[in-house]
């Protein structure tokens, strides 16, 4: 492999116009397709074979014309102090709003709290449901204007008035702030790291242009492969990450080759060649951790894993064509301004922070693995307390209208009052035939709706509502505990072990569903899809990384090691966003479960970074060591080449994801602290210090692999020994396009 990468960087660099050419022209293509194509569509959240999704979908079958996952608003009412909201002043100005919400466009019902007995025990807090005849990503500015302008007309009275539900979502998200913080940042790292405005601004250039090439693409195939609006975020994340870090290991490969007195042309070829190869396999793992959300089955996610595998495929296509072309454009540009000036590329110096920190390590190696351990597996600890759970309005801030109607909810009705169950009673059957035969539904329904309301935990039942049919019944179920409550869960589970003997003895059976239910769901089978998610993905990136190294331990060392950092991040997760120490230091105003995808996400970006980190790093102690250095000198050496440059990779992930900690969202405060805590661990603790201690101690063993195996295995070559065979090119025939710059080139030492 790294002699036909190095052929095709040396092609790259003289037709370079094609190349640029080329690029742009697809930019402008899938530019103008996602033009000209339709939008995206609202595809709402779903996860086929729950119960919670049956019984939805139950719904939508058999109550034709009413959206099960309709948008919902539930508005509240509170009473300045001492008053009472049924008073006759109070009274008229809700029957006035609920009027005017029932008159907005969109709207099915809107229900008079008064005539629903909606109103709290001691009359001060009354709430109306609004319900939308469409989905909430599909409601129009006109019909949230209503909606806001009849909550504002009602608080000019002197009523306390907010608002919840779905309805009331308007995205949120971080807006593109988190990726201009994380590009400003990368910017003054990329310039620090290597001391030249070119060869600081050609990785962010290439990362811009290759994440324009991935969304454009995303665009441009949403209306015909059926994804979603959301389905690009992860694409843009990690495809201007990645599409900086590869670009950054090419650009410093090219430079250090440079230093060894090659021409620009066959610098060029030598960097794609040995860095290059790096790159694809570092992107391989990348494509396989995020290809991997398949097996979590959930449809939205599998979406956005295969459109973030396919940006990463893109920025791997930009190092190796792009980067080596706008390096032809511009072969002394990315040097550092004295070398420029002098004429002369100093090599990297062998005494520098990366050899300083290898030898101290190869000096102290047990000490270091011990702590590194010790450390991580005590921030681990943590995570054996982890609650998996959906975040929803009592997660964000006190300053959000949502916020405020579930606690004056909370306060007027009881916490659980926020999180009510859906029953649907089935007496039809299935479709399979399987028909019970009920000879009276309304009777069968209101046996379960009394047995469920006789269960521990139930505050209340309301009426079921019948379809046109008259064969299928839905009521709701209050629960006595708040929605992320352990004891919520616990009472969905008694409900459904309920059913057998309800079905016994009705003839109907009943499913649970509700956003309540739904989470809990949710966040059962995203528990139960991580370890064959784990298994999958380690299992191909360990068979992967056994074709790079060429070596047994090594890769189960990485896989080991990426472990122990996911685990410490989950672990510092839930100290935090749990548990709640040192939350108010990142604004987080209320503790709770932590999101039910946070652990599936954590595991598929950072597991796809981390062996980024171990591809570049251990490839370069591997090339040394091949190359004849014994193994401490070929730790050494991989460290003297590539620790500044995996640092600043590592300092660009970080706060590309401590972007996200400002927002005011919860949720995005969460993946981002969760990402950028992973990759410091992983990074800093991981790479750069067990894994140096590891191979001190294995020594000539950390390299070894059976006979057998190694004649199965393919010889990729990612270290380049063969481009170390190659018969170096005659002085004049390095760069044939050189004498065409005079003036231009560097001289060697």
């Amino acid at each position: 492999m790294a002699t036909f990468l190095y052929q095709v960087g040396r092609l790259a660099f003289r037709r370079r116009w094609y190349v640029a050419l080329v690029w742009a022209a697809v930019l402008a293509a899938v530019g103008l397709g996602a033009l000209k194509a339709p939008g995206a569509s609202d595809e709402e959240f779903s996860m086929p074979g729950i119960e919670a999704q049956k019984a939805f979908d139950l719904m939508e079958q058999r109550f034709p014309g009413v959206t099960a996952d309709g948008a919902t608003a539930r508005v509240v009412f509170v009473a300045p102090g001492g008053e009472k909201v049924t008073a006759a002043e109070n009274k008229r100005t809700v029957e006035k709003a609920v009027a005017d919400l029932a008159d907005g466009p969109q709207v099915a019902s809107a229900v008079d709290p008064f005539r629903a007995k909606a109103v709290s025990k001691d009359g001060t807090t009354a709430y109306a449901s609004v319900t939308y005849k469409v989905a909430a990503a599909d409601l129009t500015d006109a019909s949230t204007t209503r909606l806001e302008r009849a909550i504002d007309t009602a608080r000019d009275s002197g009523l306390t008035v907010e608002a919840g539900g779905s309805a009331m979502n308007d995205g949120g998200g971080p807006g593109g702030v988190a990726e201009v913080v994380g590009v400003a940042i990368a910017a003054v790292v990329l310039l620090v790291t290597f001391g030249s405005l070119a060869a600081a601004g050609l990785p962010l250039l290439t990362a811009i242009i290759g994440v324009g090439v991935s969304m454009a693409t995303i665009l441009t195939l949403s209306s015909a492969l059926g994804l979603s609006a959301t389905t690009g975020t992860l694409a843009m994340m990690l495809g201007l990450a990645v599409g900086i870090d590869y670009a950054l290991f090419v650009v410093s490969r090219y430079r250090e080759e440079r230093a060894k007195g090659h021409a620009p042309q066959e610098a060029v070829g030598l960097a794609v060649g040995t860095a290059g190869s790096a790159v694809v396999f570092a992107g391989l793992t990348v494509v396989i951790a995020l290809a991997g959300l398949a097996v979590v089955g959930i449809p939205m996610l599998t979406k956005m894993g295969l459109a973030a595998a396919g940006a990463v495929v893109v920025a791997v296509l930009i190092a190796l064509t792009l980067v080596p072309a706008f390096l032809g454009f511009w072969p002394n540009a990315v040097l550092r301004r004295r070398a420029r000036k002098s004429g002369r590329i100093e090599e990297e110096s062998e005494n520098n922070g990366g050899t300083r920190w290898a030898r101290f390590v190869l000096r102290r190696p047990l000490p270091v693995l011990l702590l590194g351990v010790v450390g991580l597996g005590a921030l681990a600890v943590p995570m054996t307390n982890l609650q998996l759970g959906m975040p929803g309005d009592e997660a964000k801030s006190t300053s959000t209208t949502e916020r405020r109607a579930y606690d004056a909810l909370a306060e007027g009705f009881g916490p659980g009052f926020n999180g009510p169950l859906t029953v649907v009673v089935d007496t039809k059957g299935d479709e399979k035939g399987d028909a019970k035969g009920n000879a009276d539904p309304k009777g069968a329904a209101a046996m379960v709706a009394k047995e469920i309301g006789g269960t521990e935990g139930v505050v209340s039942v309301s009426p079921a509502r019948f379809n046109e049919a008259g064969d299928t019944a839905v009521f709701q179920v209050v629960p006595s505990t708040a929605p992320t409550d352990e004891k919520t869960k616990d009472l969905v589970t008694t409900i459904r072990n309920e059913r057998p003997a309800a079905e016994a003895r009705t003839g109907a059976t009943f499913e649970v569903t509700g956003t309540t239910a739904l989470n809990i769901d949710i966040s059962d089978k995203v528990q139960s899809a991580l370890i064959p998610y784990l298994v999958v993905v380690v299992g191909l990136a360990i068979v992967l990384l056994l074709v790079v190294f060429r070596s047994l331990l090594v890769p189960l060392k990485a896989a080991l090691g990426f472990l122990l950092s996911v685990l410490a991040s989950l672990g510092v997760v839930v100290l935090v966003f749990q548990q709640g120490h040192g939350a108010e230091l990142l604004g987080v105003e209320q503790t709770g479960p932590i999101m039910s995808l946070m652990p599936i996400f954590l595991v598929g970006i950072v597991f796809g970074l981390a062996m980024d980190y171990e591809v570049f790093l251990v490839s370069r102690m591997r090339e040394a060591y091949v190359h004849g250095e014994r193994p401490g000198q070929a730790v050494t050496s991989g460290f003297r080449h590539s620790a500044r440059v995996v640092v600043a990779a590592a300092l660009i992930m970080i706060a590309v994801f401590a972007g996200f900690v400002g927002e005011s969202d919860s949720m995005i405060k969460m993946i981002g602290f969760g990402l950028a805590a992973a990759v410091l661990f992983d990074a800093f603790v991981v790479r750069m210090a067990i894994v140096p201690a590891v191979l001190a101690l294995l020594g000539d063993k950390a390299w070894w692999l059976p006979k057998w195996l190694d004649r199965l295995l393919p010889n990729v070559d990612v270290e380049g020994e063969a481009l170390s065979r190659r018969p170096e090119p005659p002085r004049a025939e390095a760069d044939p396009e050189a004498a065409e710059r005079p003036g231009r080139e560097v001289a060697r030492i």
